[in-house]
């Protein structure tokens, strides 16, 4: 199947990008800065540039294509708003594909964002989700919780360099999914009929709360960790503040999921009918011990090779060699 990516050098859409390739489908992606998407080439991608805020690059991305699965999400740093990218773009995406004609749209939206449309990004993956739903178009919806792949900077890698790991002072648990599943459920649902214009939730095995995920680490890197509690108050603060200056809209944005963690409701659900729907198993997906199981022993396999000491210093303080790979 011939396939349009949007969103494909983030987090999640890299994962779909490889899932989609091993699985034997021609993948296009939309990328506004090719230089930054070299390595989706090398995997055997189609480049094309375009925008998703520039309705007239959309129409000759979706020439020949029969599928479309959308990852694309505005980040913190972007320079284009929530608003811009989430909302906008996905509603110049979708009428592009309904006038290409194509067969197919995979979209990945936010578990319960009904109920929180009090938070920018829940309220626009919301409303989108109605405006897909009434386009006409044979849609598939996700909804997702979190990334595994995330949990490694907030605080594996703190906890293995001896810094401090911040939580908030409320402790909502997350049931968090590994993006390789999410994409594999992504790529299934082109092959199955049963999943057409249907919404489903796509969530790991069990919610973990911060303190939990904090014990695995260090249990798994035999390290104590350093934590700090943020009080929600304060987070709501610096949402006010940063909605001030343009730049910082969007980190605003992101901050108003103090509201999420603040209602106290975990954000997990029940995968039973997915796994039946989409005809997969649930002993394959990845639980989050064994995620983290596996990023432990590989890096502290590298730096048993690398005759790294995390605990002392000779000569001043070193760099930390931890980095965060999506």
């Amino acid at each position: 199947m011939d396939l349009l990516l949007v969103g494909a050098t983030g987090t999640l859409g890299r994962q779909v990008a490889r899932r989609a390739l091993d699985r034997g489908h021609r993948v296009r992606c939309l990328v506004r800065n090719e230089k930054k998407a070299t390595f989706l080439k090398e995997w055997g991608a189609e480049l094309v540039k375009g925008n998703l805020c520039k309705p007239e690059t959309l129409a000759p991305a979706l020439e020949g294509i029969e599928a479309v699965i959308d990852a694309a999400t505005a980040r913190a740093s972007d320079s284009l708003s929530i608003k811009q990218v989430d909302w906008e773009g996905k509603v110049n995406l979708i009428q592009a594909a309904k006038a290409a004609g194509i067969d197919r749209y995979i979209f990945f939206s936010i578990l319960n964002a009904k109920e929180h449309r009090d938070v920018p990004l829940m309220e626009i993956k919301y409303c989108t989700e109605l405006f897909l739903a009434e386009s006409g178009l044979n849609y598939t919806i996700l909804q997702l919780a979190g990334f595994m792949q995330g949990l490694i900077s907030q605080y594996a890698i703190p906890i293995l360099d001896s810094q401090v790991v911040w939580v908030s002072g409320e402790n909502t648990p997350i049931a968090y999914a590994n993006t390789q599943d999410i994409a594999k459920f992504a790529i299934r649902a082109l092959e199955v009929k049963e999943t057409e214009n249907k919404t489903f939730p796509l969530v790991g095995d069990r919610a973990w709360g911060a303190y939990e995920i904090i014990n695995v680490c260090e249990r798994l890197s035999g390290k104590n960790a350093k934590i700090s509690t943020v009080p929600l108050g304060l987070l709501r603060a610096l949402r006010r503040i940063t909605r001030f200056f343009k730049w910082s809209v969007n980190v605003s944005d992101r901050l108003a999921f103090t509201e999420v963690i603040a209602s106290g409701k975990p954000l997990k659900a029940s995968m039973d009918e997915v796994y039946e729907v989409f005809g997969l198993d649930s002993k394959e997906n990845t639980t989050l011990e064994a995620y983290l199981q596996e990023y432990f022993s590989r890096i502290l396999k590298k730096l048993k090779e690398m005759g790294y000491d995390k605990d002392k210093t000779k000569g001043g303080k070193k760099k930390t060699p931890f980095k965060s790979k999506t």
